[in-house]
């Protein structure tokens, strides 16, 4: 296990160093990653660094607004509502790959506006170490890492955890004081929900995540998982009310795991799926049923696309 302490002030002065007199963004989702590099960077540079939290519609419930209040600390934080704009680009685009791209290299252009703007040299990122062994691998492209597009305006990009499995980064979040809400949030994908819709991204398909992927987190929140989601995998025939419908399939899953590097998948009662199923088919018109994933990692990947 790294020595915390240690880390935290060689990190400091990494970050110091390699930046300089100059400014940096960060690329703030809300997750332990990037919540810890960012207070990284924070102690390091002080007021060089602008975080930028890109709303791209593929949120979780409520995200927006508890990164509004979580670092609210932060005067220059940004916000930056991009919605529209990365559902342009993933409109029609039903690769898993291509999607991972299409995300990366939008919010790499956000990044850079925003950079344009407050004439930063540096972008910042929470990457950790799975992200590049499983992008490095060719398992999937993360949107930090694999994604990146080919040309960065950034004269650097800095990732001071690039070398930490998650437990490591949570151990340096809570030495940082994070917020509990931020330092034990449960893993969730830089490309958002986007990789938890199979094929084309829609509204409706967001609709239908979003909503599953919140009660899922309620419902087994006691069942303290490394990871639980929800995604919507395609569609089949149902009844609702006296109708037929031709409707969503959102598969349930929740995962024991040390690192992401593998992952069990988490024997949930009966009672509690069956509650996840009534709420999760109640919660949308168009949803027809819930199954529940019992793979493990091998040979399935944690997240679906």
């Amino acid at each position: 296990m790294v020595d915390v302490d240690s880390f935290i002030d060689e990190k400091i002065e990494e970050i110091s160093s390699q930046v300089g007199d100059a400014n940096a963004v960060i690329a703030l989702s809300g997750g332990v990653d990037s919540s810890t590099a960012a207070a990284l960077a924070y102690e390091a540079i002080g007021s060089q660094l602008t975080p930028v939290y890109v709303d791209t519609g593929l949120m979780r419930e409520g995200e927006t607004d508890q990164i509004r209040e979580v670092f609210s600390y932060m005067d220059s934080l940004r916000i930056v509502d991009a919605k529209d704009r990365f559902l342009d680009e993933l409109e029609g685009v039903t690769d898993p790959e291509e999607k991972r791209h299409v995300i990366g290299e939008q919010f790499i252009r956000e990044f850079e506006t925003v950079a344009k703007d407050v004439d930063a040299d540096y972008l910042v990122q929470g990457t950790i170490y799975p992200d590049r062994i499983e992008s490095e691998g060719t398992i999937k492209s993360h949107h930090n890492v694999g994604g990146l597009p080919d040309v960065v305006d950034f004269e650097g990009i800095v990732e001071p955890m690039r070398d930490l499995y998650k437990d490591e980064v949570r151990e340096v979040a809570r030495d940082l004081d994070l917020e509990e809400i931020i330092a034990e949030r449960m893993p969730f994908p830089g490309p958002g929900l986007a990789v938890r819709i199979i094929g084309e991204v829609t509204e409706e398909k967001l609709d239908v995540a979003r909503m599953a992927n919140h009660v899922v987190e309620d419902e087994l929140e006691e069942y303290e998982p490394w990871q639980a989601l929800a995604a919507v995998i395609g569609k089949a025939t149902g009844v609702k009310g006296d109708n037929r419908v031709h409707g969503w399939v959102v598969s349930v899953r929740s995962v024991e795991s040390r690192d992401g590097m593998t992952a069990r998948a988490q024997e949930i009662d009966w009672e509690t799926l069956q509650r996840i199923q009534s709420r999760i088919t109640g919660g949308h018109d168009n949803v027809a049923r819930v199954v529940y994933d019992v793979t493990h990692k091998p040979p399935a990947t944690i997240e679906y696309e």
